[in-house]
């Protein structure tokens, strides 16, 4: 979960109350979120003179992304604690009724597609103001922006740049400005390479790095005003003493450059001249329908049923009760008209986090009272629990080697190419094994295609031990799929490993035979004597087979018969003097 810092001075004077430390880690534990550590009990820098102000160190719930900044929490706080109500957002046009416009360029699909944007006028900055703002954005880019990959945010004084503005996507070759705190003028390449030592923004640069195009923002004059997701020009830079802040918002995530607009906006248009008012943007973008008026600001409308929040929290409170509730939480929120088992509850736009009544019944119970609820335990359980059909296979397999004297181990999925193929003399085809993009080390490459090399290396580890070494594994391995949607699929196998004086090709079909007959399958043979037993329904036989991985004339396929199908389920023999030498045995 995200930590934010916040100054506790301010925080308590915003909260009107001077609260104790335990006081207050009450509070929070109330709203559901956490008081990580209090520094005034610790010593503090010193910086310019004066000791660093004390400040609170919060946990923030992953889902609450308006808690990010000191005007989140002190907003929420104030409202759950009944001393203000939910804020009434409202769009206001300039003063000469003509909204800014960003046109998007069909060029932009290439490379981040999708663009918002608002306007706070008349915003008032102080210095803890202007870092809050600036911490904001910096906290959306690393949690909801995935490290600015799904959303990039650029800030700009609006009285340095004049609209209408475009969104492009431009050769690195013809972007030409001065990045922010420079004073060099330079293009895209030689950005690129400025930068890319920088300790803050060379992490960003391989988003757009390799793209013949990249994004840009431009005013009516051609004047750069960002690079995304890099960086700002200097040009458009704002400070504390800036009135007009145009916000731009590019994105690959359609749904989060929006809910990024709406906290950005939400949290600091308190700090405008007309409180709670932004200016809205026109976004003019033609070529994939996008076109829109944004942010939009309504509250979502949904209904959640009295009954179910009674039901999940065992309370019996009525509908004006559960809106009263609601509103601690910052909903609007009123009994249906249409039923009596109905609220009508309308959610702010900076609760993107509430998809279905279930999360309407928990803020519920969080303004109720966690402590306060009903303590029992349940006379029946809410679901019928069975393990799937694969994992208790796996259980059962697991047991028999288990009783038949075998070790269990856990080897890593991930291993490196060659241990996955050329240690077991076997060729990759390019079809089989799941690669990792960019690989931390040579060890893990792929995502293994069978259990031998774990449990190869685990012998080789453990091989000064007393033999012999009998151990086993049933777990997951992985398969290119390109019909299915994720391109790949896991599969459930079973591998055992016999490691001796001896080569133990007895041991080891001593428990394939063990296992095959607790699972109730009929072995069938054609030896001269003995009767087979071919009208089984589940019957399995071995056949000699060439595996580059075996000793050439020591090496048998498992054929099964289930339900009148024959398959090839596995393979087991004496390991090929190669294969033993790639893994040091």
């Amino acid at each position: 979960m995200p930590t934010i810092a916040v100054d506790k001075a301010a925080l308590f004077k915003a909260l009107g109350h001077e609260y104790t430390t335990e006081e207050f880690d009450e509070l929070c534990f109330e709203f559901g979120i956490e008081l990580d550590e209090d520094t005034s009990t610790l010593d503090r820098p010193i910086i310019n003179g004066k000791q660093e102000p004390a400040q609170l160190k919060i946990e923030i719930p992953a889902n609450r992304y308006d808690m990010l900044c000191f005007e989140g929490i002190s907003l929420m706080l104030n409202i759950f604690c009944g001393k203000t109500t939910s804020p009434k957002y409202r769009l206001a046009v300039p003063p000469n009724g003509e909204l800014q416009t960003i046109t998007v360029h069909e060029e932009t699909s290439r490379i981040r597609p999708y663009v918002s944007g608002a306007i706070l006028r008349n915003i008032k900055f102080t210095k803890d103001r202007y870092e809050s703002f600036i911490a904001l954005q910096d906290k959306l880019h690393q949690n909801l922006g995935r490290h600015r990959t799904l959303v990039a945010i650029g800030t700009h004084d609006l009285d340095t740049i004049k609209g209408p503005f475009t969104y492009e996507a431009l050769p690195p070759e013809q972007i030409q400005f001065v990045p922010l705190n420079q004073t060099k003028s330079m293009n895209g390449a030689e950005l690129m390479k400025f930068y890319e030592n920088d300790k803050n923004l060379s992490r960003y640069l391989p988003i757009i790095r390799d793209s013949p195009v990249y994004p840009v923002i431009l005013d009516s004059n051609r004047t750069v005003c960002s690079m995304p997701p890099v960086i700002n020009s200097n040009k458009s830079r704002i400070s504390v003493d800036t009135r007009n802040v145009f916000i731009e918002i590019t994105a690959t995530d359609k749904t989060k450059v929006e809910i990024v607009n709406n906290i950005i906006v939400a949290m600091f248009s308190q700090y405008t001249e007309d409180q709670f008012t932004v200016e809205p943007v026109n976004i003019i973008s033609k070529h994939n329908h996008e076109s829109r008026q944004a942010p939009d600001l309504t509250p979502r409308e949904t209904q959640a049923e009295i009954s179910y929040i009674n039901g999940c929290c065992d309370l019996s409170l009525t509908g004006p009760e559960i809106c009263s509730l609601l509103k601690r939480m910052s909903y609007t929120a009123n009994p249906s008209s249409a039923s009596s088992d109905l609220i009508d509850v309308h959610i702010p736009p900076t609760r993107a986090d509430i998809l279905h009544q279930c999360d309407i019944m928990e803020d519920v119970a969080i303004a109720y009272g966690f402590n306060r609820l009903p303590r029992f335990f349940p006379s029946k359980s809410a679901t019928i629990a069975q393990p799937l059909m694969i994992n208790k296979l796996s259980d059962i397999v697991r047991q028999e080697a288990a009783m038949a004297g075998w070790s269990e181990v856990m080897p890593l999925i991930l291993c490196s190419h060659d241990e996955n193929f050329a240690h077991l003399n076997r060729k990759d085809d390019g079809t089989k094994a799941v690669r990792l993009a960019n690989p931390k080390t040579a060890e893990y490459q792929v995502v293994r295609t069978s259990l031998l090399p774990g449990l190869l290396k685990t012998i080789r580890e453990n091989k000064h031990h007393s033999v012999p070494i009998k151990i086993f594994e049933v777990s997951d391995v992985a398969f290119k799929d390109l019909t299915l949607e994720r391109k790949s699929r896991n599969e459930r196998h079973f591998a055992a490993a016999w490691y001796g004086k001896s080569s133990g090709f007895e041991v080891v079909h001593g428990l394939m035979d063990r296992v095959m007959l607790m699972l109730k399958s009929a072995f069938m043979t054609s030896e001269e004597g003995l009767e087979g037993r071919g009208g089984a329904d589940s019957a399995y036989w071995i056949d000699e087979v060439d595996d580059p991985t075996f000793f050439p004339g020591h090496a048998a396929a498992i054929h099964l018969r289930l339900g009148g199908k024959e398959t090839v389920i596995g393979v087991f023999g004496i390991l090929h003097p190669t294969v033993l030498e790639n893994f040091e045995l």
